[in-house]
């Protein structure tokens, strides 16, 4: 039987179609490498995320933490380097990643006179500067916290070199670091480099704030207003901002409340229309690389809502699912949330008490969450922290006002 050379174009391209179904039915084409840190294990651990359903495969590499007690991750900006901040011993690990996701751990740096006990760390856009922020300043600790000289967290500023080794910290007139307020829990900068904040609460006044600051390329912070603070809720937990650097997005533990200001000169002015209602003991929180959608953590409730913004005036609104609902139930006590940053189209949040990951796939069009394939997906013991880089060269477009 023979073929015309069209026939035999469309057999042949029938037949690669065939085999291309076969081979993403049967083996993940991975588009990212996702690192899961656990508290307890003192291990991190990896997983390829599937391009077609966002399904987690773990691979075979599970790595010591290089320290005690994981508590935070960053990613370098060329996506070469990992960072994992040690609240046990107070230690900043770098790891090298290789082009298949191989973790090898290559530097550490313990903490002293910055500060000590991390609990975030955060890297600026253009990969030049790790910030560090730390429970207790130089000198103190959760048996000294009464002390005169022990009144707040430091937030510690680590310039990074091009082979992501960090350097001494930056000097804040014979300091270290700079001085906030106490029980502070996480760190963020603006996307395009000008601004840090640090959130903090003072369960005794009942009152949490936003540390704010000017950032210069060299690592040195200036405060931005008297007091060098903005009022936010009761108790904040979770902190980003939006790609555009015009929105900075506030989870309130204590009230069930995202809190949403606007940006102007790195001066921060609260949404005349918020707070907005969240589920219950919000804390991890992440906006999408397109700028579009909020993704918060409830730990009580077990779940993830889910948020439009107004790409105008940085207002959110429930994504309704097609069951009615913004919320989306996740593994139990979900406390790290990431969107993937390669095609921004996956969900991850870590389940701190059962051990576990649940994925998520994000519709584009309206911000809402479907389950992905196979989870929740079983990690090392007390997950509580997740990052995530590309696999090979492609982003998503963020979306402009």
């Amino acid at each position: 039987m023979k073929f015309s050379k069209l026939g035999q174009v469309s057999l042949v391209s029938a037949t690669a179609l065939i085999l291309a179904s076969a081979f993403t039915a049967c083996a993940p084409v991975t588009i990212d490498y996702l690192f899961v840190a656990g508290n307890k294990s003192n291990n991190i651990q990896t997983f390829l995320v599937d391009r077609v359903s966002g399904a987690l495969n773990a691979v075979n590499s599970v790595v010591a933490a290089g320290g005690v007690a994981p508590i935070s991750m960053a990613v370098s900006t060329d996506y070469k380097h990992l960072y994992v901040a040690n609240q046990g011993d107070s230690s900043l690990v770098e790891f090298s990643i290789s082009g298949t996701g191989v973790l090898a751990s290559a530097n550490t740096t313990t903490l002293s006179a910055e500060g000590n006990t991390p609990v975030s760390i955060n890297m600026n856009a253009a990969g030049t500067l790790l910030y560090v922020l730390n429970r207790y300043q130089p000198g103190c600790s959760t048996a000294t916290t009464g002390a005169a000289s022990c009144n707040g967290g430091a937030l510690a500023v680590f310039p990074v070199g091009t082979d992501g080794a960090l350097g001494t910290a930056v000097a804040n007139a014979g300091l270290s670091y700079w001085p906030v307020g106490i029980n502070p829990t996480s760190v963020t900068s603006l996307p395009n480099g000008t601004a840090v904040y640090a959130a903090t609460y003072d369960p005794a006044a009942g009152i949490g704030y936003l540390y704010g600051y000017t950032a210069a390329t060299s690592g040195v912070l200036s405060q931005l207003v008297a007091g060098n603070r903005f009022p936010a809720g009761v108790k904040p937990v979770g902190v980003t901002t939006d790609p555009t650097s015009r929105f900075v997005y506030v989870t309130d533990f204590s009230q069930n409340e995202l809190i949403a200001f606007t940006i102007n000169s790195g001066i921060l002015t609260p949404l005349i229309n918020g707070p907005f209602r969240t589920g219950n003991q919000p804390s991890a929180i992440q906006v999408d690389p397109r700028g579009k959608y909020i993704y918060v953590s409830n730990q009580l409730d077990n779940s993830v809502s889910a948020y439009a913004i107004d790409l105008a005036t940085g207002t959110p609104s429930a994504a309704v699912n097609t069951t009615g609902s913004a919320t989306n139930t996740t593994g139990t006590q979900p406390v790290a949330i990431l969107v993937d940053p390669g095609f921004g189209r996956y969900v991850f949040t870590a389940n701190f008490l059962d051990n576990s990951l649940s994925g998520f796939q994000l519709n584009p069009n309206t911000g809402t969450l479907s389950v992905t394939q196979n989870g929740p997906y079983p990690t090392v013991s007390q997950p509580i922290a997740i990052a995530s880089i590309p696999h090979g060269n492609h982003s998503v477009q963020v979306d402009q006002p």
